[in-house]
């Protein structure tokens, strides 16, 4: 017989599904982020975060668009700093 602790978990893990499927990526952050700031961003490919370049209270990703691609340095409460690669 199932106890009623783990049905609970069951029914809430199949509840919370759905949710899960519709969920962004990390590109489709960094991409919007990117497209706030004027930049152009035709759909996303790819994000990758630079371990070398980030710090603890700042993330660098590399960001995959299908017409650019840049650098991206996240800082709380701040402006992006977005570099255009080659």
């Amino acid at each position: 017989m199932i106890r009623v602790g783990a049905l609970c978990f069951i029914v809430c893990a199949a509840l919370a599904m759905p949710r899960l499927a519709f969920a962004q990526t990390g590109a489709d952050d960094v991409a919007a982020q990117v497209r706030s700031q004027g930049h152009r961003c035709k759909p996303p490919v790819t994000a990758k975060r630079n371990v070398r370049r980030s710090r603890p209270d700042s993330a660098v990703w590399i960001l995959h668009c299908q017409n650019a691609r840049y650098r991206v340095r996240l800082d709380p409460d701040m402006a992006a700093r977005i570099v255009r690669l080659r």
